[in-house]
């Protein structure tokens, strides 16, 4: 009963959060925070073709799967992981037919911009270290997609051991993102979208991408969807259009 009174907060909060004006226009889009400033851009190119602007709301693809589960009135779901699409496909929730791999990502090590020295990450690499007294930003690397691929990448470098005690865990990606910016933390593990995006930061490394599994945006048509224009908006988003729109922004398509 708990979990179900916990989900149905989350979903009523995600519903609050889009004006009462908006509600009965654009098709609503649930989407990984990783995504804000390029779906936001999608949503004005589509808007610009004479259709109402899709309604976005942003959260760790987690939240938002667990929202759907309760009962979201959602349109699309575009998810920074497979796991989480797949769980929401699981419970026949997803309009057969729609799903799609969309984009790929790169996994980086961020620093506040104006630190000094990069780090070359390889097995064994010396992060615990260069954390000194301080802890590693990263997404909740126990259910938010950033932050499982963010572990699975340590582990494979074989230093999550001297660090996993040291992690400052957010709610999504931005939040980790959000802690280095602020100096909060003096190192953490984001997409490299998400520090193209902010000028607070810079790229300490990149990780092989053989160290962690690949990093695919899934997205599909919610199977309790009525929206006119939501399979038109899908399709946007796939057109080379819509695909330039996101390689802009740093993103790989498929």
């Amino acid at each position: 009963m708990r979990r179900y009174i916990h989900l149905l907060l989350l979903m009523i909060a995600a519903f609050a959060a889009v004006p009462a004006s908006a509600r009965s226009k654009g098709p609503l889009v649930l989407a990984a925070a990783s995504l804000q400033e390029s779906l936001s851009a999608a949503a004005d190119a589509w808007a610009a073709m004479g259709h109402d602007r899709p309604i976005l709301s942003f959260a760790a693809s987690s939240a938002l799967a667990r929202q759907i589960e309760a009962g979201a009135p959602a349109d699309l779901f575009l998810s920074a992981d497979e796991d989480w699409m797949n769980a929401v496909a699981a419970k026949g929730l997803l309009r057969p037919g729609t799903r799609s791999d969309f984009l790929a990502n790169r996994l980086v090590l961020i620093a506040p911009a104006g630190s000094k020295g990069g780090m070359v990450i390889r097995r064994g690499f010396p992060l615990a270290r260069a954390l000194g007294k301080g802890r590693l930003a990263m997404a909740d690397p126990g259910s938010v997609p950033a932050g499982k691929y963010g572990k699975a990448a340590l582990m494979a470098m074989g230093v999550w051991p001297s660090v996993s005690n040291r992690i400052a865990a957010a709610e999504n990606v931005r939040g980790a993102l959000a802690m280095v910016e602020r100096r909060q933390a003096p190192y953490g593990i984001v997409y490299m979208t998400d520090a193209r995006a902010a000028s607070a930061v810079r790229v300490a490394g990149v990780f092989p991408a053989s160290s962690h599994p690949p990093i695919v945006y899934p997205l599909a048509i919610l199977a309790r969807s009525t929206h006119a224009d939501a399979n038109g908006f899908r399709r946007f988003l796939l057109s080379a259009r819509g695909k330039a729109i996101f390689r802009r922004y740093g993103f790989g398509v498929k």
